[in-house]
Protein backbone atom coordinates (compact mmCIF):
# COMPACT_ATOMS: atom_id res chain seq x y z
CA UNK A 1 0.00 0.00 0.00
CA UNK A 2 1.37 3.58 -1.08
CA UNK A 3 0.05 6.86 0.91
CA UNK A 4 0.14 10.23 -0.57
CA UNK A 5 -0.47 13.07 0.81
CA UNK A 6 -1.99 15.88 -0.93
CA UNK A 7 -1.85 19.59 0.77
CA UNK A 8 -2.54 23.16 -0.46
CA UNK A 9 0.75 23.91 2.02
CA UNK A 10 -1.97 25.72 3.77
CA UNK A 11 -2.63 28.17 0.71
CA UNK A 12 -5.91 29.82 0.10
CA UNK A 13 -8.91 28.81 -0.93
CA UNK A 14 -8.19 28.15 -4.30
CA UNK A 15 -5.10 25.80 -3.59
CA UNK A 16 -7.58 24.12 -1.42
CA UNK A 17 -10.41 23.60 -3.99
CA UNK A 18 -7.20 22.61 -6.20
CA UNK A 19 -6.82 19.84 -3.63
CA UNK A 20 -9.86 18.83 -4.64
CA UNK A 21 -9.49 18.49 -8.14
CA UNK A 22 -6.25 16.35 -7.68
CA UNK A 23 -7.58 14.14 -5.03
CA UNK A 24 -10.74 13.51 -7.71
CA UNK A 25 -8.01 13.51 -10.93
CA UNK A 26 -6.52 10.61 -8.54
CA UNK A 27 -9.53 8.50 -8.49
CA UNK A 28 -10.56 8.65 -11.89
CA UNK A 29 -6.84 7.35 -13.14
CA UNK A 30 -6.33 5.05 -10.20
CA UNK A 31 -9.46 3.21 -11.47
CA UNK A 32 -8.40 3.44 -15.33
CA UNK A 33 -5.07 1.83 -14.21
CA UNK A 34 -6.09 -0.74 -11.61
CA UNK A 35 -5.07 0.82 -8.73
CA UNK A 36 -7.27 0.67 -5.70
CA UNK A 37 -7.50 3.53 -4.41
CA UNK A 38 -9.21 5.04 -1.06
CA UNK A 39 -9.06 8.51 -0.10
CA UNK A 40 -9.71 10.54 3.82
CA UNK A 41 -9.79 13.58 4.40
CA UNK A 42 -9.35 15.45 7.78
CA UNK A 43 -12.00 15.45 10.48
CA UNK A 44 -14.06 18.38 9.94
CA UNK A 45 -13.05 19.06 6.34
CA UNK A 46 -15.01 20.94 4.07
CA UNK A 47 -15.03 17.85 1.16
CA UNK A 48 -14.81 20.90 -1.27
CA UNK A 49 -12.52 22.61 -0.11
CA UNK A 50 -10.12 20.20 1.96
CA UNK A 51 -6.45 21.78 2.82
CA UNK A 52 -4.93 18.56 2.52
CA UNK A 53 -6.25 14.94 1.58
CA UNK A 54 -4.72 11.15 2.08
CA UNK A 55 -4.65 8.90 -0.41
CA UNK A 56 -4.17 5.13 -0.09
CA UNK A 57 -3.04 3.09 -3.08
CA UNK A 58 -3.28 -0.52 -3.55
CA UNK A 59 -2.47 -2.65 -6.41
CA UNK A 60 0.61 -4.13 -8.43
CA UNK A 61 0.98 -0.50 -10.25
CA UNK A 62 0.33 1.39 -7.18
CA UNK A 63 4.11 2.92 -6.45
CA UNK A 64 4.60 3.48 -10.79
CA UNK A 65 1.11 5.41 -10.48
CA UNK A 66 2.33 7.31 -7.45
CA UNK A 67 5.45 8.22 -8.51
CA UNK A 68 3.23 10.37 -11.64
CA UNK A 69 1.79 12.53 -8.91
CA UNK A 70 4.60 13.55 -6.73
CA UNK A 71 5.59 16.73 -7.04
CA UNK A 72 4.55 19.71 -6.75
CA UNK A 73 0.70 20.62 -9.18
CA UNK A 74 0.50 23.27 -10.90
CA UNK A 75 -3.06 25.15 -11.64
CA UNK A 76 -4.21 27.70 -13.94
CA UNK A 77 -7.16 29.20 -13.55
CA UNK A 78 -8.82 32.66 -12.28
CA UNK A 79 -9.78 32.93 -9.28
CA UNK A 80 -13.68 31.29 -8.68
CA UNK A 81 -13.48 33.20 -5.22
CA UNK A 82 -12.42 36.32 -6.06
CA UNK A 83 -12.53 38.10 -9.67
CA UNK A 84 -10.88 40.39 -9.49
CA UNK A 85 -7.56 38.98 -8.09
CA UNK A 86 -4.60 39.36 -10.40
CA UNK A 87 -2.85 35.67 -9.47
CA UNK A 88 -3.70 32.61 -12.01
CA UNK A 89 -1.48 29.88 -10.57
CA UNK A 90 -2.40 27.76 -7.32
CA UNK A 91 -0.06 25.10 -6.50
CA UNK A 92 -0.90 21.67 -4.58
CA UNK A 93 1.81 19.27 -2.92
CA UNK A 94 1.99 15.74 -3.24
CA UNK A 95 4.15 13.72 -1.53
CA UNK A 96 4.94 9.61 -0.42
CA UNK A 97 3.85 8.99 3.44
CA UNK A 98 7.58 7.75 3.42
CA UNK A 99 9.28 9.89 1.54
CA UNK A 100 7.65 13.17 1.75
CA UNK A 101 7.79 15.72 4.53
CA UNK A 102 8.86 14.82 8.14
CA UNK A 103 5.37 14.43 10.03
CA UNK A 104 5.52 12.59 13.76
CA UNK A 105 2.92 10.74 14.03
CA UNK A 106 3.73 9.23 18.00
CA UNK A 107 2.39 5.93 17.04
CA UNK A 108 3.65 3.57 19.69
CA UNK A 109 2.98 0.08 19.66
CA UNK A 110 1.73 0.26 23.36
CA UNK A 111 -0.78 2.33 22.49
CA UNK A 112 -2.67 0.56 20.00
CA UNK A 113 -5.26 -1.90 20.89
CA UNK A 114 -6.13 -4.73 18.40
CA UNK A 115 -9.31 -6.63 17.82
CA UNK A 116 -9.89 -9.67 15.90
CA UNK A 117 -13.32 -10.59 14.33
CA UNK A 118 -14.82 -12.80 11.73
CA UNK A 119 -14.94 -10.73 7.95
CA UNK A 120 -17.48 -10.50 5.84
CA UNK A 121 -18.06 -10.11 2.12
CA UNK A 122 -15.89 -11.69 -0.48
CA UNK A 123 -12.74 -13.38 0.25
CA UNK A 124 -13.84 -17.26 -0.04
CA UNK A 125 -14.50 -19.48 2.83
CA UNK A 126 -11.52 -19.21 4.45
CA UNK A 127 -12.27 -15.40 5.46
CA UNK A 128 -15.95 -16.38 6.47
CA UNK A 129 -14.36 -19.69 8.56
CA UNK A 130 -11.79 -17.92 10.67
CA UNK A 131 -11.81 -14.63 12.61
CA UNK A 132 -8.75 -13.07 10.23
CA UNK A 133 -10.25 -9.24 10.31
CA UNK A 134 -8.25 -6.66 12.65
CA UNK A 135 -9.59 -3.70 13.96
CA UNK A 136 -6.53 -1.14 15.59
CA UNK A 137 -7.59 1.94 17.80
CA UNK A 138 -4.85 4.51 18.73
CA UNK A 139 -6.40 4.53 22.35
CA UNK A 140 -4.65 8.41 23.22
CA UNK A 141 -6.68 9.54 20.25
CA UNK A 142 -9.73 7.14 19.74
CA UNK A 143 -8.69 7.17 15.38
CA UNK A 144 -9.59 3.51 14.56
CA UNK A 145 -9.24 1.81 11.35
CA UNK A 146 -10.14 -1.69 10.02
CA UNK A 147 -8.26 -4.16 7.96
CA UNK A 148 -9.84 -7.17 6.39
CA UNK A 149 -8.71 -7.39 2.87
CA UNK A 150 -5.84 -9.80 3.73
CA UNK A 151 -6.34 -13.59 4.13
CA UNK A 152 -4.17 -14.01 7.41
CA UNK A 153 -4.70 -12.21 10.61
CA UNK A 154 -1.20 -11.62 10.96
CA UNK A 155 -1.18 -9.74 7.35
CA UNK A 156 -4.24 -7.63 8.70
CA UNK A 157 -2.62 -6.76 11.40
CA UNK A 158 0.51 -5.14 9.52
CA UNK A 159 -1.81 -3.01 6.86
CA UNK A 160 -3.75 -1.86 9.85
CA UNK A 161 -1.01 -0.42 11.53
CA UNK A 162 0.36 1.04 7.97
CA UNK A 163 -3.24 2.67 7.99
CA UNK A 164 -3.58 4.01 11.66
CA UNK A 165 -0.26 5.57 11.03
CA UNK A 166 -1.07 7.37 7.64
CA UNK A 167 -4.80 8.28 9.47
CA UNK A 168 -2.04 10.11 12.16
CA UNK A 169 -0.01 11.55 10.00
CA UNK A 170 -2.83 13.43 8.34
CA UNK A 171 -3.84 14.44 11.68
CA UNK A 172 -0.94 15.98 12.31
CA UNK A 173 -0.66 17.82 9.16
CA UNK A 174 -3.75 19.17 9.31
CA UNK A 175 -3.14 20.14 12.91
CA UNK A 176 0.10 22.02 11.74
CA UNK A 177 -1.68 23.88 8.95
CA UNK A 178 -4.42 24.84 11.56
CA UNK A 179 -1.82 26.33 13.89
CA UNK A 180 -0.41 28.20 11.01
CA UNK A 181 3.13 27.17 11.86
CA UNK A 182 5.68 27.93 8.85
CA UNK A 183 2.66 28.38 6.72
CA UNK A 184 4.10 30.94 4.84
CA UNK A 185 7.55 29.33 4.33
CA UNK A 186 5.81 25.95 3.41
CA UNK A 187 3.31 27.58 0.52
CA UNK A 188 6.19 29.78 -0.44
CA UNK A 189 8.13 26.15 -0.98
CA UNK A 190 5.04 24.30 -2.91
CA UNK A 191 5.54 28.06 -5.53
CA UNK A 192 9.05 27.62 -5.76
CA UNK A 193 8.43 23.61 -6.75
CA UNK A 194 9.06 22.55 -10.29
CA UNK A 195 5.47 21.02 -11.43
CA UNK A 196 5.26 17.61 -12.80
CA UNK A 197 2.09 18.21 -13.68
CA UNK A 198 0.24 21.05 -14.64
CA UNK A 199 -3.68 21.90 -15.21
CA UNK A 200 -5.52 24.79 -16.42
CA UNK A 201 -9.46 26.09 -16.49
CA UNK A 202 -12.45 25.42 -14.07
CA UNK A 203 -12.40 22.01 -15.98
CA UNK A 204 -9.16 20.99 -15.16
CA UNK A 205 -7.76 19.93 -17.69
CA UNK A 206 -3.83 18.64 -18.31
CA UNK A 207 -1.82 20.89 -19.97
Amino acid sequence: MISLLVTSGDGPSECRLAVAHVVRRIGVEAKADGVTCAIELPDGADVRHPPSALVQLKGRKAREFASRWTGTIRWTVKSPFRPHHKRRNWFVGVSTLDTGPEIATGLQSDEIRFETFRAGGPGGQHQNTTDSAVRATHEPTGISVVSRDQRSQHRNREVAVERLSARLALRALHRSQQAGASRNQRHKELERGNPVRCFKGERFQEV
